[in-house]
């Protein structure tokens, strides 16, 4: 196919959620004609599975400027700036009306099974470029449809596949065949059955960000009115100073009141710590279970488990495709660097557009969570302004493309994933950055990659300070290094669909 009749074909989004049908927002701005494909049988599927979960930022952080411009003409109001919408609220809301706006555009019950370049496998080099991509997709009936385009977008996000309980990163021994009283999502307790299994009962919730920290507070609400009902926190590592996020310094109000809550879950007895825990095995012991951890220590008996531990790419549909990605998040190699939990810097970050997220494989992009691979925090706005720059490129607007503007909040925590396993140990001594002062900056970033820090001043060299970029939300697990105030959690401060420490509660908080 040559260039000219591949630029007339139309560029597929997977994924109808928060950030992918921004980006048909975006490419509509543009001229070009998007393709929505959808898993589910609505737009934002996943985000409809964590409706009960209210996001942390606010209605102005997570609606996309262009999807608005497409809005206005409907006669649609933009809810309230400052207030903070529930799952549920974003879908009704915002998220529903855009993609009924988008119309034929999105397809639904779509989900893609496969992208490949037209007649070529992932070994084959000649006139590869020049091949238009073909989407292979599988309707609820069992239908099968292929696609062709001139461009992915995949905005698929991470909802899917959630971690498990295994401090490897592998199921437990025993945790499938424990699978009927294990959930992997932060529970909604306004549903009756869901309430009745846990109340009175004794939960263990494993994990250390967003989501655990939702999970610990509505279990011990539920503890008023449901006496015996009691969490087992399962910490990986230790509780230091960053462990329930930035609190009051964390400039997402709603984000750093999550783990504050938590920790007045600990404080009131309505949850308690098992650290530096990290599970090798689920045992049956009668009705209940036991987690083993490595060490040999076993947790007391529960009746739950709520496996809470971040997501994880699904890789398996584009694997004929050509990516360049991090080894250990999953994370384009260009932006895994500023996001890598390992070096969670002091709230600076590397805004990044088209260019950082550019694979091997011309054209092909992961956008919103997906992009974030491993990485447990993600705002929406992020993901807007990732397809914002695409949507340019594919265009040909370069300088549009490499502009990136970026606004974000400061967590109020840094200092990274730093020690192992050590449950006693902290990072203070290493030094680290004081809890920002200022408002956090919008930043134009030209063809040349700088790093910037977002409200806060710069780190000299000598001030034992994170220096990798990354615009965490509540490091999950982190063990940090700050002299930041002690408290506060999805999977989003203005997040999308897969809740991953995000910037909601649950993981999620508005993510994508």
């Amino acid at each position: 196919m040559n260039a000219s009749a591949a630029e007339q074909l139309p560029v597929v989004v997977i994924g109808a959620g928060p950030v992918g049908l921004a980006a048909a927002a975006h490419l509509i701005e543009y001229g070009i004609e998007p393709v929505v494909l959808e898993a589910g049988p609505s737009a934002a599927t996943a985000v409809r599975a964590w409706s009960h979960v209210r996001l942390f930022s606010q209605w102005a952080e997570v609606v996309d400027p262009a999807a608005e411009k497409l809005l206005a003409p409907t006669g649609w109001v933009h809810p309230a700036a400052d207030a903070y919408p529930m799952g549920g609220d974003w879908v009704a809301q915002y998220l529903q009306p855009l993609a009924d706006v988008l119309g034929d555009r999105v397809h639904y019950d779509a989900r893609v099974t496969g992208v490949a370049r037209a007649g070529r496998d992932r070994i084959v080099d000649a006139d590869r470029e020049q091949q238009p991509f073909t989407v292979h997709l599988e309707h609820a009936d069992g239908s099968e449809e292929r696609v062709l385009a001139r461009a992915v977008i995949d905005a698929s996000g991470t909802w899917s596949t959630p971690g498990p309980a295994g401090g490897n990163g592998l199921p437990a021994l025993g945790e499938r065949a424990a699978s009927a009283k294990i959930s992997y999502y932060v529970p909604d307790l306004t549903d009756p059955d869901v309430r009745q299994r846990y109340a009175g009962r004794r939960t263990a919730v494993v994990g250390a960000g967003a989501s655990a920290f939702t999970a610990l507070a509505l279990l011990a609400d539920l503890a008023k009115d449901a006496p015996g009902t009691h969490a087992e926190w399962i910490l990986r590592r230790g509780i230091s100073g960053s462990t329930y996020g930035g609190g009051t310094a964390d400039q997402l109000p709603e984000r750093g009141s999550l783990g504050l809550r938590a920790k007045k879950a600990v404080e009131d007895g309505h949850a308690s710590a098992l650290t530096g825990f990290r599970t090798t095995a689920i045992e049956a012991d009668g009705e209940q279970l036991v987690l083993v951890a490595e060490d040999g220590r076993r947790s007391r008996p529960v009746d739950e488990i709520i496996v809470l531990t971040g997501f994880r790419p699904d890789l398996s549909f584009l694997d004929e495709l050509r990516l360049n990605l991090d080894e250990r998040l999953q994370a384009p190699v260009f932006l895994a660097e500023l996001i890598d939990p390992n070096q969670h810097s002091c709230g600076t970050v590397y805004p990044h557009g088209a260019r950082e997220l550019t694979h091997p494989e011309q054209d092909l992009y992961l956008v919103g969570m997906k992009s974030y691979g491993r990485a447990p925090t993600f705002l929406s706005r992020t993901g807007y302004e990732q397809v914002r720059s695409i949507s340019a490129l594919l265009a040909g607007d370069h300088e549009a493309a490499a502009r990136v503007e970026l606004t974000l909040p400061e967590t109020g925590v840094c200092g990274g994933a730093g020690l192992f396993d050590d449950p006693d140990a902290t990072q203070g001594a290493g030094g680290c950055c004081s809890t920002p002062t200022a408002e956090p900056a919008v930043l134009t970033l030209g063809s040349a990659p700088q790093l910037i820090t977002l409200g806060a001043e710069e780190a000299t060299a000598d001030s034992g300070c994170c220096s990798a970029p990354t615009e965490t939300e509540a490091p999950a697990e982190s063990s940090g290094c700050c002299s930041a105030p002690t408290e506060a959690p999805a999977e989003t401060g203005g997040c999308c669909s897969a809740p991953t420490e995000v910037e909601a509660t649950a993981a999620t908080s508005g993510c994508c």
